[in-house]
């Protein structure tokens, strides 16, 4: 009998609209859920999806504040170190871990929407804001001692990522790939979206 998806190693491959995975992620949030994570690198933007679940969440009454970690990096004295187009640097050393857990993922409803502008590699200096709960996007979330109530990843295949990276990115390849080769993040996420095609995701089920 078919079920209208595509079978995959096991995996079935559901076809979903964009509206339909909004609709996914917000069944998934628990009344107790404080810190989701939109895990993916940038061409399958993250940011996009999280701002859509953080103004879903409004909608339904919940305080919620998206935070970017682009919002979140380290200082480019700390980020350059090894040169400004080091992968090795870029997965290990780019985002402010520390930060991010103490001044959004701390539990205490107080957050810190943005602690550091990379164009003038200083402070934003924003103010807190009262939230319940925390949309977090960016790449190369998962497994890194992050505190998740909720982690979505959205998966791309190397040959799709190669092909829709921006140019100014390319030098990024190798930490996605090595993420997915050590973390394997579609092996724990709670939702994984295949997303080869940003506008035609897929949701991938056991």
């Amino acid at each position: 009998m078919h079920d209208g998806g595509m079978h995959d190693g096991g995996m079935r491959v559901r076809p979903i609209t964009r509206a339909a995975l909004l609709d996914l992620v917000e069944a998934a949030v628990k009344p107790e859920s404080r810190h989701i994570a939109i895990d993916g690198p940038p061409p399958a933007r993250p940011d996009e999806l999280a701002e859509a679940v953080t103004s879903r969440l409004r909608a339904l009454g919940r305080s919620a504040v998206h935070v970017r970690t682009a919002d979140y990096l380290r200082p480019a004295s700390l980020r350059f170190e090894l040169g400004r187009t080091n992968p090795e640097s870029y997965y290990e050393r780019w985002v402010d871990l520390p930060a991010l857990g103490r001044e959004a993922l701390n539990r205490s409803g107080r957050i810190l929407p943005t602690f550091w502008n990379p164009a003038t590699d200083r402070a934003t200096r924003a103010g807190y804001v009262d939230a319940e709960i925390v949309v977090l996007s960016g790449e190369l979330l998962l497994g890194a001692g992050l505190d998740l109530d909720l982690a979505v990843h959205l998966e791309m295949s190397a040959p799709a990522l190669a092909r829709r990276i921006p140019p100014d990115l390319t030098w990024t390849l190798p930490a996605f790939e090595r993420y997915a080769e050590e973390v394997g993040p579609a092996s724990f996420a709670d939702i994984v979206v295949r997303m080869n095609d940003p506008d035609h995701p897929a949701v991938i089920e056991p």
